[in-house]
């Protein structure tokens, strides 16, 4: 693949907030922007040269996003992976569609990542009730019930206690045409490591991050992740083999737990810049999304060193008011609003990067800030 040079255009599947970014580094870089998403003046649409409005399977709209862009990336691992395939064949779309379509359904990620060699829960296919009973009796309780499909932000799982609540979680989500039953880890921290990785193999790694989750929705980001060397550098290396196993072209992020004796179980799968490496847009030599960039226009990547220790929090609906009342008092924080429109209880509408001296210094920096004293809200 040739380096693809400024001034070219390229197409983003998705109109969201990591689009936003996305387009944001790249107008940085000189690239002309198109982005494809269902609904008008979408927060990566507000800042494109030009709006494909259209469902992402549109094969009209496929067609003349191809026209238009010299390379695709996405966004969100929920495009149509069918659909986008004749991107991928133009060889526009050089993350391919593989790891779309893995990412996209839990049960194939579990496979693929033990046939890369990476530590999983254990786990069973549910189809049925009686599966269903039967995994939770192999797996023990608790454990969880997920939706192949379609999860995100705790939705589409439910919480096993017991033997008996397996029927009444499988009613629940039956509506799903396949579930996964995978055992609970009792984990001690859930941290994150971003990889990139240019089509010729050249790899670089974000510092590993730590992350707390209210209501399973991503609260804050803590770097560097306070946790064990031996830890630090098994983290990075899982991600790095990953990569390398699936010869990765872009941005992913690797989610782990970590349990009291240091044991990592890999969780889950993001083929995109994602919401715990936000932290790198101000506390890194290079952010998330210009790496991303670089990756998929070949060009050499630069190595994400951490420039101040930093908490990420994310601004929910009912955390703007607060947080608009404290811009006086944000003297070391870096604010990112995403122009989402209506500030809705528990949607995501920006982040605020916090930066210090130690990460305890940032973190009372982000507390005396009290945007976020109120509960946060299940995302309606």
């Amino acid at each position: 693949m040739t380096v693809i040079q400024p001034g070219a255009t390229i197409g983003i599947l998705g109109g969201g907030q990591l689009g936003r970014m996305i387009a944001l580094a790249a107008r940085e870089m000189g690239y002309r922007i198109v982005v494809l998403e269902p609904k008008a003046n979408s927060s990566a649409g507000q800042i494109a040269d030009e709006e494909i409005i259209a469902p992402y399977d549109d094969a009209e709209a496929i067609a003349a996003l191809n026209a238009k862009c010299d390379v695709v990336t996405f966004e969100f691992e929920n495009v149509d992976a069918v659909a986008a395939r004749p991107l991928e064949e133009a060889g526009k779309l050089v993350q391919g569609t593989d790891l779309l379509k893995t990412t996209q359904h839990r049960l194939r990620e579990k496979e693929a990542l033990e046939a890369a060699g990476l530590p999983v829960a254990k786990y069973q296919a549910v189809r049925t009730e009686a599966e269903a009973e039967q995994a939770v009796k192999a797996l023990g309780a608790p454990s969880v019930l997920k939706t192949c499909r379609g999860g995100y932000d705790g939705k589409g799982q439910v919480v096993i206690e017991g033997e008996r609540e397996a029927a009444e979680a499988f009613k629940q989500l039956q509506h799903a045409e396949e579930l996964v039953m995978e055992q609970w880890i009792p984990f001690h921290k859930e941290v994150s490591v971003i990889v990139s990785r240019t089509p010729t193999g050249e790899m670089t790694v974000f510092p590993v991050a730590e992350n707390d989750h209210q209501n399973n929705i991503l609260h804050q980001t803590f770097v560097p992740a306070r946790v064990s060397p031996l830890v630090h550098e098994r983290a990075v290396q899982l991600a790095q083999k990953l990569a390398r196993h699936i010869q990765l072209v872009g941005t992913l992020a690797v989610e782990m737990f970590v349990t009291e004796n240091e044991e990592i179980y890999v969780n889950e799968l993001a083929p995109r810049p994602h919401n715990s490496g936000h932290y790198s847009l101000d506390a890194c030599t290079v952010s998330q999304f210009t790496q991303h960039i670089r990756s998929i226009c070949n060009w050499p990547l630069i190595e994400p060193e951490m420039t101040r220790p930093v908490v990420m929090t994310n601004v929910l609906g009912e955390h703007v008011q607060p947080l608009n009342e404290q811009l006086p008092r944000l003297s070391s924080a870096f604010v990112h609003l995403y122009d989402k429109g209506e500030a809705r209880p528990g949607r995501k509408m920006g982040h605020v990067n916090v930066i210090g001296a130690s990460i305890e210094e940032a973190i009372q920096e982000t507390e005396r800030l009290t945007v976020w004293d109120a509960p946060t809200t299940i995302n309606g």
